[in-house]
């Protein structure tokens, strides 16, 4: 069983264009985690599956 850490999402101090990747396999879960985390936050975020340094994982964009 693969076990995912806690994540703490840093929409405080992102600005517009900024972002961050999470390396992940489960990513209904990441995105789903991002967005409601981003919904509480008051911002609106873009997400992308994608791969940074051989490691799969899901981007988010700050768009609003």
């Amino acid at each position: 069983m693969i076990v995912e850490p806690e994540w703490i999402f840093p929409f405080d101090g992102m600005e517009i264009g900024d972002s961050f990747f999470i390396p992940t396999l489960r990513f209904a879960e990441m995105i789903y985690a991002i967005d409601s985390g981003a919904k509480r936050a008051g911002v609106r975020v873009k997400c992308y599956i994608t791969v940074k340094d051989d490691h799969i994982g899901v981007r988010a964009w700050r768009i609003r």
